[in-house]
């Protein structure tokens, strides 16, 4: 098996360097990451510039872009052969409910589903400094090895968080929905030294919902959370609705 590891956090990550060491064990691994942190990159890519892909001495390729351009960048021209498996993480903090719109680590593997490869993304549902990067390391590892007897259908990734905990205080893993935050914050208005004014965007918001069968509770009850996530978008429940809408709508 050949894996494509990336992430969002930069490639001199804890995250990034822990789970490479675990995946290493049971398959070949190419590393292809941002030179930075470019957490709430989302899905973006760098079409007005060039990108630059930098081989270091422990063979991880550096990219100055995002985490969508190092996994674009390596599957399109990078790699000989289409990798196996893509996995991004560990990412620094949790990926729980509407956080997966702007995650770079959500986006790496999306891209990764986008360009034919299953994919996974992982993050250590911590405060600001998570610990446990063996622990999630080592669920990436157990659900990499059952995914190369079950794979994922073409059109899903996973979206895996994993409490701060030691692998022997887990609770299990469960196969969870994204749950809701409230709205976020407001910006933090502040002045720079020259007096002009500049903003900061506030943390996201709160818990809304969060009960039982959400990646949420799952976390707080020391699951590890596995939420199924389509990169195939359409509102299919919806087409009827618009359609009987749009039979009222005139060009002119």
């Amino acid at each position: 098996m050949h894996i494509l590891i990336s992430n969002d956090d930069g490639y001199l990550a804890q995250g990034i360097i822990t789970l490479a060491e675990s995946l290493s064990q049971i398959a070949d691994i190419t590393v292809v990451a941002p030179d930075r942190n470019r957490s709430g990159a989302s899905n973006s890519l760098t079409l007005e510039y060039p990108i630059r892909a930098t081989t270091m001495a422990n063979g991880f390729v550096v990219v100055d872009g995002t985490p969508t351009d190092c996994v674009h960048l390596a599957i399109t021209g990078l790699l000989k052969h289409q990798p196996d498996l893509v996995v991004s993480g560990i990412n620094a903090g949790s990926n729980l409910g509407d956080d997966v719109l702007y995650s770079g680590t959500v986006a790496a593997a999306v891209e990764g589903r986008f360009l034919g490869a299953p994919a996974i993304a992982v993050s250590l549902a911590g405060g600001q400094h998570p610990q446990n990067y063996v622990t999630a390391a080592w669920v990436a590892r157990r659900l990499v090895e059952s995914l190369s007897t079950h794979p994922l259908p073409r059109d899903t990734i996973l979206n895996v968080n994993v409490p701060d905990l030691p692998q022997d205080k887990l609770a299990g893993f469960q196969t969870t929905r994204l749950g809701r935050r409230h709205k976020s914050e407001p910006v933090v208005r502040m002045q720079d030294p020259r007096g002009r004014e500049i903003y900061w965007v506030g943390p996201a918001g709160a818990e809304q919902e969060a009960g039982p069968g959400t990646d949420f509770h799952a976390i707080r009850n020391s699951f590890v959370s596995v939420t199924p996530l389509k990169v195939d978008m359409s509102d299919y429940q919806a087409m009827d609705m618009v359609s009987d809408w749009l039979r009222e709508v005139r060009l002119s």
